[in-house]
């Protein structure tokens, strides 16, 4: 049976009608009830279709227009990838943890909205609770975190550091290679704000990466060759960096047993003797072979290996292309690179910087007493000076150019002396344009070992991740354990950048991340309510480009909740 609508009069009619087959067999119909008019309002057809309404349990239709209400929209898209991420690593394992230690408090669920946050919108732990009531994360119900939650959570986290550094190691394990891992190993500062002082405070004065002088703490970082960050620690903001270097190493060798051979790779500022000897003498336990480093030689300490680089630095004088050569030191290998354009370009730098403090030696030298008649117009070295503080500060502006050893001011004489050491000029030109690297690995080609140190420099990607995208700093926790929280939810949160930028790649994406998450974000979960029905969920189209990212991210789409038939 059917309805079927029929016209009479200037009327439509609703007919409820029967299909059915004659005694030849041929199809029939018959009109079994006309059910009334359907352009009356409140006649026999509105009456049935209102009984029907009140035998399965909902509300009768009006004559009035339905009313409709909606809610905000809730970004759905960027924390559904996450949320999915976050399970497929195994992340969630972490809630056995503190459920181990018995907390009664969602300690996991607590630490995965803040490791979203900073991926998302990164916030203060308050701007944490506002960013949730955006956002429609599965699994969370925004109402019953509370600011006190995230903080206890936090600090669960550093009463149990040891037990969920064993719990990610065990799921980056899979990801590192055991037969040879090549990682990299580099510091940053890390801003952080206030002024009080703590018990075992890691906030201190000391030079910043941007070459300011800052309260901060130092970050250290140990990333795979494929770019995954394995392992980090918070050290003290007027930490030197080359004494990190042995204690990191120890702790990594440690937590991942199972890595056969480890060779190191770290910047400059971590190389000095004492590191050398320690490193070879470090010791792997039961692995075949000791620990193995290719570490860059500072630009300060270039002048010790003069003498030594001074055939390869006449081999590479007429160069036009890259050249890559290696002599021995010490009983290690030191690799020598030479990049010509590079070479031209720093000492025409140079140059420019001596020639504008010469020049400004001389105007400090014409500073002389106007009345003094005798040396009137003679602008030379080695007068009398009116003004005792013009040579401190053409000092100070000889130190601050980096051109000392180069320009050297005789502080202790009466007269304004200087002179350019043209020795030490001639050896600066020399190492220009010059990479210098010592390392103790065998079995890698010079040029190889270039290679593997030029690939530190995604470290400092990550790092740009961290204070960029990620937002790690300022910092304004005041507590060290909470500052040290702090960085490890920011370290948690590059870990699953780092995959994201690992899938979109293998899948030839040009989006970065950050771009990506952008993009799923216009996914959202809508409520609309009609009359006082329950409310209906839905989500947003889901776009082709959206489709591509979660293909490439390899993230199933978010499906729609069952939903009540709209009649």
């Amino acid at each position: 049976m059917f309805i079927k609508l029929t016209r009479a009069g200037g009327h439509t009619y609703a007919q409820l009608v029967e299909s059915f087959r004659d005694e030849n067999g041929k199809p029939r119909q018959r009109t079994v009830a006309t059910l009334g008019r359907v352009d009356e309002n409140g006649g026999q057809v509105d009456a049935l279709l209102n009984g029907l309404l009140r035998s399965k349990g909902r509300p009768a239709a009006t004559g009035a227009t339905p009313q409709l209400r909606f809610e905000s929209a809730l970004a759905l898209g960027d924390v559904w990838a996450l949320h999915e991420l976050w399970h497929e690593l195994g992340f969630d394992g972490l809630a056995a943890v503190f459920r181990r230690a018995r907390f009664t408090t969602p300690v996991e669920l607590a630490l995965r909205v803040m490791v979203f946050n900073r991926l998302c919108d990164p916030d203060s732990k308050l701007g944490v609770l506002r960013w949730l009531q955006t956002v429609s994360m599965p699994g969370v119900d925004p109402e019953a975190l509370t600011h006190q939650q995230l903080l206890r959570s936090m600090d669960a986290l550093m009463d149990h550091q040891a037990a969920v550094d064993d719990c990610i190691a065990g799921l980056l394990r899979p990801l590192i290679d055991d037969e040879l891992s090549v990682v990299f190993y580099d510091l940053t500062t890390i801003r952080a704000e206030g002024l009080s002082q703590q018990d075992a405070d890691v906030r201190h004065f000391g030079m910043s990466k941007e070459g300011v002088i800052a309260r901060q703490f130092m970050l250290g970082v140990v990333q795979t060759a494929d770019g995954m960050p394995i392992y980090h620690e918070v050290f003290d903001g007027n930490t030197a960096e080359a004494p990190t270097l042995e204690p990191t190493l120890k702790k990594v060798l440690a937590r991942y047993p199972h890595i056969k051979r480890l060779v190191v790779v770290a910047d400059r500022g971590l190389l000095s003797l004492d590191n050398l000897e320690a490193l070879s003498k470090l010791p792997l336990g039961g692995r075949p072979q000791a620990l193995e480093f290719i570490l860059a030689v500072p630009g300060r300490r270039y002048g010790e290996f003069a003498e030594l680089l001074a055939p390869l630095s006449e081999r590479c004088a007429g160069a036009t292309e890259q050249v890559v050569q290696e002599v021995q030191w010490q009983g290690h290998r030191l690799v020598v690179a030479h990049d010509p354009l590079q070479g031209l370009e720093q000492t025409a730098q140079r140059q420019v910087r001596i020639d504008a403090l010469l020049q400004r030696a001389e105007q400090l030298a014409g500073k002389q007493d106007a009345q003094d008649a005798q040396d009137a117009g003679k602008v030379q070295r080695g007068r009398k000076l009116s003004d005792s503080g013009a040579k401190a500060r053409f000092f100070h502006e000889v130190s601050d150019a980096h051109l000392a050893r180069i320009i050297k001011v005789d502080l202790k004489s009466d007269l304004f002396t200087y002179e350019v050491d043209q020795v030490a000029l001639a050896r600066a030109q020399a190492m220009d344009g010059k990479l210098v690297l010592v390392t103790n690995v065998k079995d890698m080609t010079p040029l190889e070992v270039l290679t593997r140190y030029k690939s530190l420099a995604d470290i400092e990607r990550g790092f740009r991740v961290l204070k960029s995208e990620i937002e790690i700093a300022p910092v304004f926790h005041r507590l060290p354990e909470r500052i040290k929280a702090h960085a490890s939810i920011c370290f948690t949160a590059l870990i699953l950048y780092r995959v994201m930028r690992s899938r979109l790649k293998l899948a030839g994406s040009l989006l970065s991340p950050e771009a990506a998450l952008s993009e799923l974000r216009r996914i959202q979960r809508h409520t609309v309510q009609i009359d006082d029905a329950q409310p209906i969920q839905g989500l947003s189209t889901i776009t082709c480009g959206q489709t591509e990212v979660l293909a490439a991210l390899k993230i199933k789409k978010p499906a729609n909740d069952a939903q009540m038939t709209l009649l």
